[in-house]
């Protein structure tokens, strides 16, 4: 059989101007109907960030930037969007019309949650019964622990350091934090919250942090009524503050790129409560397209590719 192997890049999707934040929220709250109250909070969020989200400029700079590690190996890729355009399920359907035979899925999120990676996966399976097409699919599920980007993410934490003399730098405390999600998946047995600990216990070693020099937080949760998992960063940056801590490096290992739940959710929500209580708070870039963590993905793509190859 003649292979035709795809490379499907995911990420979440966010709207590209203010004018698009209500459909991006119908399709996110799966048209349950958005207040006014809390559809004129997260404008006004956006219009303090640009007035769209960067996150479709970023991932298509990334996924460009994994191509390089091809060179001429016949592969295609597509970036596909969980909750905008490109939507996942016409992506797909492009794939099955392009002669896609066998294709590789990886989401730009390096942790596993039954309420994340796993409806990725849905909108694939949706795509296929839309379209009616056969693909063979290798999906990858995780990458939490994968080595370059554990060393990518010890990186910007020296670059966090790096901020304060040397004298200073014992002093400064680093948050490692990841998108909340809500506290019945813990019950549910999901690997969610146990791969971030891993991922911020492996990034602490490797950047050799004292157990006393770390800790966690989640950030960014919902707007429901359920209770979610916390402490949220900020509320938890008071916390620290009461306790003495004044320099604080933050580090958020569950994303990928500079988007809204970095851009608004630390640099300015999370800034806004350092400077209410004496806090000095810096955050290094994102990821993005740094060389070891593209490295990376290239890697974890072409074993996959190769699996394929082999069937």
């Amino acid at each position: 059989m003649n292979k035709k192997i795809g490379i499907l890049i995911m990420a979440y999707g966010g709207p590209q101007s203010l004018d698009e934040i209500p459909g991006y929220l119908a399709d996110i709250r799966s048209g349950r109907v958005t207040s006014p109250a809390v559809l004129d909070e997260i404008t006004n969020n956006y219009r303090q960030i640009g007035g769209k989200s960067p996150l479709l400029e970023f991932t298509t700079a990334q996924i460009a930037a994994i191509q390089t590690h091809f060179g001429q190996d016949e592969l295609y890729f597509y970036l596909g969007m969980r909750h905008w355009e490109p939507w996942i399920e016409e992506v797909v359907g492009q794939m099955i019309a392009d002669g896609i035979t066998h294709a590789v899925s990886m989401v730009l999120a390096p942790h596993y949650s039954g309420m994340s990676i796993a409806k990725y996966l849905k909108k694939i399976d949706a795509g296929m019964q839309m379209y009616r097409g056969k693909i063979e699919w290798e999906h990858v599920m995780s990458y939490h622990d994968a080595p370059k980007y554990i060393e990518a993410l010890a990186n910007r934490v020296e670059d966090g350091l790096s901020r304060w003399p040397d004298a200073e730098r014992n002093n400064v405390h680093i948050v490692f934090s990841a998108h909340s999600l809500p506290v019945r998946i813990i019950k549910q047995g999901d690997p969610y919250d146990a791969q971030l600990q891993e991922t911020a216990r492996l990034v602490a070693e490797k950047a050799g942090l004292s157990d006393s020099q770390w800790s966690w937080s989640y950030q960014s949760a919902g707007r429901s009524p359920e209770p979610w998992l916390g402490p949220q960063l900020e509320d938890y940056v008071p916390e620290l503050a009461q306790q003495g801590i004044k320099n604080i490096v933050s580090i958020p290992i569950g994303f990928v790129s500079d988007h809204v739940e970095i851009l608004f959710d630390i640099d300015i929500e999370a800034q806004k409560a350092a400077r209410e209580n004496g806090v000095r708070l810096e955050r290094p870039p994102a990821l993005n397209t740094d060389p070891l963590f593209i490295s990376q993905l290239a890697e974890i793509i072409q074993a996959r590719v190769g699996l394929l190859q082999a069937l």
